[in-house]
Order: C-alpha cells, then sequence, then structure tokens
C-alpha cells in the first residue's frame, strides 16, 4: 500500500496537475471583433448593412421650432438588405467610442426625413435605406450592427470617424 500511495504522490498528482494546467491554456480565446469601414458591406446574420455616410448636425430643422440636441447630433445613413428566407426586423442600433461607452438611438425622428423609424420590418429580398439618429459627444465611434436575435445573435461593428463638415442644413 505503502508504493501504490507513493506512486499516486510521484507521478500520477503532477501528471493530473499538468493535464489541468493544458486544458486551462487550451482555453478558446473570445472572437476578435468583425470591423468594416464606411462603405463596406457588412454581414450581420441574414441582415447585411451599407453604412453609407455620417453627417454631424448641431440642430435639425423640425416645426415649429429647430430640434437642439444635448450633445451633437450624429446622422448614419444605411441601408440594410435581408438576405434571409424569411421576414425579419432591423434593429436599433447603439454606437460605443473608444472607451466601451455605449450609446443607443434617439427613439425620436423629429426632422429626419427618411428616418428609419422605430418599426423596422423588411421582408427577404428586400433592401432599405434611411437615416440613424444619435445624440452624442463629438467623438469617433463604432456602429454596433446585429441581426438582433436573441439566441447566438451576429455582431459586426463599422467603425465612424471623426469627420465634421461645415454645418450645413441636413439634406434630404
Amino acid at each position: 500500500m505503502k508504493n501504490v500511495s507513493q506512486l499516486i504522490r510521484r507521478v500520477v498528482m503532477p501528471l493530473a496537475a499538468c493535464l489541468l494546467l493544458l486544458c486551462l491554456s487550451c482555453k478558446q480565446a473570445a472572437p476578435s471583433k468583425l470591423e468594416f469601414r464606411l462603405g463596406e458591406l457588412a454581414p450581420a446574420g441574414p441582415l447585411t448593412y451599407n453604412v453609407v455616410e455620417a453627417q454631424w448636425k448641431s440642430q435639425l430643422e423640425a416645426s415649429p421650432t429647430p430640434r437642439v440636441p444635448e450633445r451633437n447630433f450624429l446622422l448614419i445613413r444605411v441601408q440594410v438588405t435581408n438576405s434571409g428566407g424569411s421576414d425579419t426586423s432591423i434593429p436599433f442600433l447603439k454606437l460605443e467610442n473608444s472607451t466601451g461607452e455605449v450609446f443607443n438611438e434617439s427613439e425620436s425622428g423629429a426632422g429626419v426625413d427618411k428616418w428609419m423609424g422605430m418599426l423596422r420590418r423588411i421582408a427577404p429580398a428586400q433592401t432599405e435605406d434611411g437615416w440613424l439618429l444619435f445624440d452624442v459627444p463629438t467623438n469617433s465611434y463604432k456602429l454596433r450592427i446585429s441581426d438582433g436575435a436573441f439566441e447566438n445573435e451576429h455582431v459586426a461593428y463599422v467603425n465612424i470617424p471623426l469627420n465634421i463638415q461645415p454645418d450645413i442644413p441636413f439634406t434630404r
């Protein structure tokens, strides 16, 4: 019995510790973020996004008075194509800055012609084109695009560089 105990202590225990360390070191690394640039087709599950342009605005022309942001308006024009086989929803999207701070889309499109809206259903093989509206600090961002799935959500990011043009009236 003494020989078995010594064998376990000298051989089996170190071998088990090595196997445990090997298993822990083989842990899969988190997948890297899929990132795209403005104008590139960016797939997220059955939805494919094309971020066409981004515009900064200090106000929007709305009736009866102009709409003024808390920070700055960032309008992002997107085209979304449904390559799936059934109707689906285009989810509300989010912006993320370099420190990980997240900003949601505005729930009101007052002053934005061709705003994507609150309810976004898209049929198979169809493309929707419209504007997203954010009220955010002036910065560069990543637009978090998604298929909106509850399980196994497909996510990618589109870089929105800081590019401020003179504040001209919003083109409709």
